[in-house]
């Protein structure tokens, strides 16, 4: 009944509009109440949850993907992918993927992907190449999505927090299942430009053109290239890695771009840490409602029931339940909430739990652009781009082939572990 009672409160809470961090801590909290018990665990968990030194990776990459944002690094990856591949059929939804997987190594946040490329991509496909409004946001949303699996992912920083593997090997785990969803995007893209019959937007622009625009892009393109260097040669610590990327998006947008001033700064580490402070919130939330599901048996009667069956049953399991989560609340709480349960569970049946964390997240980010509440599509759509608004039903709807592809690509990630571990074999 005390499980009843909490997902039937959380699930109300969500459809009435309140945020997903009060959500999940006040039913989790209702469930103490009712079992009578002491309400000073609720500050003592959630102290838990976040006080966690590599959880301190988390604001420095916020803030370092915010600076590289300000310092305006997504315009200049656009330019340099425009230059080498935007000649081709349906080029600049090609461009879209490709960039959203570069900046996604940088932001490490899908909204913020929607953000920085949509306001620029989206009139670029359809005035150009004459995409619809509806394909064009659709695959801005779908392929921002993929900032989630490519490295440095905050959700990665998360799962490493609550299972212990290596933040760097997790890392480099996610690049080829990240390079694998672009793959399958692009091929929505040529299928749909091809059925269309669309042209190419410009003709080849030349080698010199490449060369200009990867030199301008060059000092963003090197920020993952410090962070995964860096922690995979044991030279830092994630954490660490964090500290270092800010610093380095600090000299990058004051000294070599000169994009971003000092106050831009001051506003930069504000807009941080209101973006960190609910995440924290989300976080300390989840954490009174993961502790709830283990206090009351909730978390040993499910692993007990997962575990009465092999792997590839067990996986399938994991890929509905986390795509279902994803639809509904965002990457982190789900981590939050399912990995604790789950985790030990994967690890006695013989999953590696860097796999097991690989697909978890891609579900996870496939989430980002499912209905009927997935988070990218809605911020797509209410970016109200003038003369390119679409409807978040309509932005469904157009999604379609895209999920498709991605859960093929899903498929493969969860049977062929090699996938996601050949990097780090």
């Amino acid at each position: 009944m005390t499980y009843l009672i909490m997902f039937a409160a959380f699930f109300l809470l969500l459809l009435i509009g309140a945020p997903i961090a009060l959500s999940l801590g006040l039913s989790g909290i209702l469930a103490l109440v009712i079992n009578g018990a002491s309400l000073t665990l609720v500050p003592a968990n959630i102290y838990a949850g976040i006080g966690k030194y590599l959880l301190l990776a988390v604001p420095f990459f916020v803030l370092s993907g915010n600076i590289m944002a300000k310092a305006g690094i997504s315009e200049r990856l656009i330019s340099f992918i425009d230059a080498l591949i935007g000649h081709l059929r349906g080029g600049i939804a090609m461009v879209c993927v490709v960039v959203a997987c570069l900046f996604g190594a940088i932001s490490g946040s899908g909204a913020a992907t929607v953000a920085a490329l949509g306001v620029i991509l989206i009139p670029a496909m359809v005035e150009r190449e004459k995409f619809t409004d509806s394909f064009s946001t659709g695959i801005v949303a779908s392929a921002s999505s993929i900032a989630v699996v490519i490295p440095p992912s905050i959700s990665f920083v998360i799962y490493a927090s609550l299972t212990g593997v290596s933040v760097g090997d997790i890392f480099v785990a996610g690049v080829i299942p990240g390079i694998l969803m672009g793959a399958g995007l692009i091929i929505v893209v040529q299928m749909t430009a091809r059925k269309q019959n669309l042209k190419p937007a410009h003709s080849w622009m030349g080698w010199g053109s490449v060369w200009k625009t990867f030199r301008s892009a060059f000092w963003g393109l090197l920020m993952p290239v410090i962070i995964l260097g860096g922690i995979y040669g044991g030279i830092f610590s994630a954490t660490e890695a964090a500290a270092v990327a800010a610093g380095y998006g600090v000299i990058v947008g004051l000294f070599i771009y000169r994009t971003i001033t000092f106050r831009d700064l001051i506003e930069i580490v504000i807009d941080t840490a209101k973006s960190t402070g609910g995440l924290m919130l989300i976080i300390g939330g989840a954490t009174i409602f993961s502790y709830v599901c283990t206090r009351y048996g909730l978390s040993t009667a499910v692993q007990n029931i997962l575990q009465g069956g092999n792997s590839i049953v067990f996986l399938l399991i994991c890929n509905v339940v986390f795509l279902i989560a994803g639809c509904f609340v965002d990457a982190n709480s789900a981590m939050y909430i399912f990995i604790p349960i789950m985790a030990p569970v994967a690890q006695a049946l013989g999953v590696d739990l860097i796999h097991f964390g690989i697909v978890c997240t891609v579900n996870l980010a496939i989430g980002q652009f499912t209905p009927p509440v997935g988070m990218n599509l809605f911020v797509a759509s209410g970016m109200r781009i003038k003369g390119h608004e679409v409807e978040v039903g309509e932005l469904s709807r157009q999604c379609v082939p895209m999920i498709l592809v991605s859960l093929v690509v899903l498929l493969l990630i969860t049977f062929i572990p090699q996938i996601s571990l050949f990097l780090i074999s």
